[in-house]
């Protein structure tokens, strides 16, 4: 037997009070113990923090039994990410610790580990002020694992591996990170491809070899085993893709050679009821939504994500840009960055350089002195460290719209950074050649201009510096501003601009998915302006990126309805308050204002049966068809039209009063699998199987067989009903629950109610 790595998930107990027995519960990692903590609404930096109470200090521990001490064995533990300030004993010895929240580290526990029980306790302290600008949670939250390594072993983040093609051939480098005998094989269809090498260095070369692209994920798995003489000492596997990326001034991004625009999502880590204790499985479910639409990349905005995420997005054909950190010397991470910035930045590398997701590296957020000589001097050292660890790829830094002029202000007293970067003040920069001049400055740092809400800079931008190609790193999903004016409010998406130039690599809107935290006041307890809710439901505009990203014929129709509430969402980034529903009980052949979105040549429209002239979709600024209808209960049905021949079409009726619940689905089959977490959505529905998006009655959902209620989410951060329970009133005519298996098999049956309604009942088949 050579490594053990074994996940100590479950076992854990917890308590916010003094770490005796009496005092802890148990808990099952990864856990959030922010999301359940109280709604306080003049909380201390609650608005970041979606308003819980998280400014505590939390105690884990767990017994791990040894049955004996391997010789010449080393025991590692290593925590995927704890937030934050935490420390570890381990049968009352300290043996380490990590700051940063968002950062892996691994504790060599060999020395203080014995035959039999051994007790792991954690400290995580998260009292610090300020916390991050988005809510950020607090304890274990990812996932933890024993190594058992023999003293002599490989280790992962030495290792790194690099790709070419030459020709149907794929060359791939592997430097192993040690000096003894290390052997790789890659098998394809039972042949296996190997190399070996002493010096450190292998090289292995793949005929007809499959390319990892966002269109097809391929992956091989490589194995290396490390020799000690004749012997094997340890074997680690990866998954590796072969893939090559070229920038090419003035003409865009290249992917194996195929000009590629980026079609991203800025995302957080958190989701909704879980907090930022999300199991794979919900980043899979998540993920796979915006793969529905055409997304293709996402921006882990703005700290390390799992390493599980990454895992999913090589499977899943992703593109990701990941940062390692926010603010460099304000903001929350002014109180690390002096002493722990290169750790910091060398986790994020080392532990990710061999996904071939990661597309680009980001350094930074957004930054105080932007474009001054102090925040030059760091950028120029941040990304000259970088390329001590992996020199394949570009990097980049999201720069803020605002340029300031020098000023003597000492940002380390400045609290709310943010607001400080992105306030107008008399420092402010307006000139456009200025403006420009700055971010000249910048891009002789960086490999790709990464703009945020700069769309109407690109062109002089470009013509400044055409060497250099630009990302919208941050994009508003509707109104794109004017030059003289960050914040405009004319219909010009910003997409548009990615499509209309070549030197425009893609853009990344602001955001794919509600999340917790940065919200505009109460009651809002988060950040609304995205294209999905946090139970995963698709908002209006979600459609219209479809039908930008999408090759699959689609149509879709929303009718404008501000009777609905305000979600807090911060003006610029918000959109127009469309709906997807054809209910105004309030109105009598009042005209109504429409949109659809549409990748077909022609659409069609239909109100009880009778047609309406639609013009092309070509003949709008954004592609996007508006126009109105005399509200008259009864359905509405537009159709999309390619050659003059329907190849899709969308649907909207008027509903009836909600008499009955109904899940997406009435049945499903899972593989028996402890802890594994999934979501699924109710919806009121009336006699004829119709949605009532205007529903909100409570419903209260139970659970029978092997599995648990995790918690309820209607998507509506306005709401204060707390996460952790079993009722919540439906948001949108629906309302979600999470639930966890308990690793047996059997069946379940998940059911829910609701006063004066049918209930609806789910059959889950875990085999």
């Amino acid at each position: 037997m050579y490594r053990v790595e074994t996940k100590i998930m479950d076992g854990w107990e917890f308590t916010l009070k003094k770490p005796e027995d009496q005092n802890f519960k148990p808990v099952k990692l990864p856990h959030d113990w922010a999301i359940h903590a109280p709604i306080i609404r003049d909380m201390r930096q609650g608005k970041d923090q979606g308003f819980r109470d998280r400014w505590e200090i939390g105690w884990y521990r767990r017994n791990i039994r040894l049955e004996a001490i391997k010789e010449d064995y080393v025991y590692q533990l290593q925590f995927d990410g704890v937030y934050e300030n935490s420390t570890v004993w381990v049968n009352g010895q300290e043996v380490g610790g990590q700051k940063y929240g968002y950062s892996r580290f691994t504790l060599d526990i060999t020395d203080f580990i014995h035959a039999g029980d051994n007790q792991i306790l954690v400290k995580v302290d998260n009292t610090s002020f300020p916390a991050d600008r988005w809510y950020s949670g607090a304890g274990i939250y990812r996932t933890v694992k024993l190594l058992e390594l023999y003293k002599h072993h490989l280790n992962l983040e030495d290792i790194q591996v690099k790709t070419a093609i030459q020709g149907d051939t794929g060359v791939i480098t592997i430097m192993t990170g040690v000096s003894s005998l290390v052997k790789a094989c890659i098998s394809v269809d039972n042949v296996h491809y190997t190399g070996e090498s002493d010096n450190g260095m292998i090289c292995i070369e793949i005929p007809n070899v499959q390319l990892w692209s966002p269109e097809q994920p391929h992956l091989y798995q490589l194995e290396l085993s490390l020799y000690e003489g004749d012997a094997i000492v340890d074997t680690v596997g990866l998954r590796i893709g072969v893939r090559e990326i070229n920038m090419v001034a003035g003409k865009g991004m290249f992917i194996n050679g195929r000009m590629t625009k980026v079609k991203g999502l800025c995302i957080h880590q958190d989701a909704g009821c879980l907090g930022i204790a999300v199991p794979p499985e919900i980043w899979r479910e998540r993920l796979t939504k915006f793969k529905e639409i055409g997304c293709n990349a996402v921006r882990t905005a703005h700290h390390i994500f799992a390493a599980e995420f990454l895992d999913i997005c090589d499977e899943m054909g992703f593109l990701v840009y990941e940062e390692p950190f926010d603010k460099w010397t304000g903001g929350a991470y002014r109180r690390y960055f002096e002493t722990e910035w290169k750790r910091d930045l060398d986790c994020m590398v080392k532990r990710d350089r061999n996904h071939p997701c990661i597309f680009m590296w980001g350094v930074g957020n957004e930054v105080e002195n932007q474009a001054q000589a102090s925040m030059l001097k760091l950028l120029k050292m941040l990304k000259e460290h970088l390329l001590t660890m992996d020199d394949t790829r570009p990097v980049t830094y999201a720069m803020n719209p605002h340029f300031k002029y020098e000023s003597k202000v000492d940002i380390s007293k400045v609290i709310d950074i943010q607001k400080f970067v992105d306030e107008v003040d008399d420092t402010e920069i307006y000139d456009l050649d200025e403006r420009v001049e700055r971010v000249r400055r910048i891009a002789e740092h960086v490999d790709v201009i990464s703009c945020n809400y700069q769309e109407p800079w690109y062109p002089a931008i470009h013509k400044a510096i055409p060497d250099k190609l630009i990302l919208g790193s941050e994009t508003f999903q509707y109104f794109k501003g004017h030059p003289d004016q960050m914040m405009n409010f004319s219909e010009e998406v910003p997409w548009m601009d990615v499509e209309k130039y070549d030197y425009v690599i893609g853009g990344m809107l602001w955001t794919g998915i509600d999340y917790l935290g940065e919200s505009m006041g109460y009651p809002s307890k988060g950040w609304t302006g995205s294209l999905f809710w946090t139970n995963h439901e698709r908002k209006p505009m979600s459609w219209l990126y479809q039908s930008y990203w999408s090759e699959e014929p689609m149509v879709y129709m929303a009718v404008m309805d501000y009777s609905l509430q305000d979600e807090g969402v911060k003006e610029h980034w918000d959109a127009p308050r469309y709906a997807s529903h054809w209910d105004f009980p309030q109105f009598n052949k009042a005209v109504i204002p429409y949109m659809i979105a549409t990748n077909c040549e022609e659409v069609t429209i239909e109100l009880n049966g009778k047609q309406f002239y639609v013009k092309k979709p070509s003949s709008y600024p954004n592609r996007m068809i508006t126009g109105y209808l005399p509200y008259t209960p009864g359905t509405v049905t537009v159709r999309g039209l390619i050659n003059g021949k329907e190849v899709c079409q969308y649907t909207l009726k008027t509903a009836g009063p909600a008499v009955r619940l109904g899940f997406d689905i009435k049945e499903i089959n899972l593989e028996a699998s402890e802890g594994y977490e999934k979501l699924f959505t109710v919806r009121a529905k009336d006699s004829e199987g119709i949605p009532v998006f205007r529903e909100s009655a409570k419903v209260v959902f139970s659970v029978t067989g092997p599995a648990e209620l995790v918690g309820v989410d209607n998507g509506d951060l306005c709401s204060s009903e707390p996460y952790d329970n079993n009722e919540m009133h439906m948001y949108h005519g629906c309302v979600s629950t999470v639930t966890r298996l308990t690793g047996e098999k059997g069946l379940i049956v998940l059911s829910a109610v609701s006063e004066g309604m049918y209930p609806a009942h789910l059959v889950i088949n875990v085999i």
